[in-house]
């Protein structure tokens, strides 16, 4: 597992030439009813092992939680499952309102 932080991800998604990474957001409903990134794709930590086989193991895929422990435990699981280009945003999405998006409200 490779981590990233919040201003690296702003520029990795700022380059076009990159592929597009998958936002995996591993919180649960109500959190993310509170506050989310653009573009996640949401499946809560506990339903990642029934609903994995709908990620492209072959695409790079960040997870982002509220401040990274559970998301490095999605990623930590999703390499063993086999997929090779994991990433988990440190500071998740708590990081990502104080260094990116700063209108994004906290809980």
């Amino acid at each position: 597992m490779q981590v990233i932080n919040a201003p690296e991800l702003v520029q990795w998604l700022a380059d076009a030439s990159r592929p597009q990474p998958v936002l995996l957001d591993v919180r649960e409903g109500w959190e993310v009813q509170t506050c989310a990134m653009p573009g996640i794709t949401h499946i809560p930590m506990g339903q990642i092992p029934a609903r994995a086989g709908e990620l492209d193991e072959d695409a790079d895929i960040v997870c982002i939680c509220h401040h990274g422990a559970r998301s490095m435990q999605v990623a930590s699981f999703l390499e063993r499952q086999g997929f090779a280009k994991v990433y988990n945003l440190t500071g998740g999405v708590h990081a990502w309102a104080e260094q990116v998006d700063p209108a994004m409200p906290k809980y």
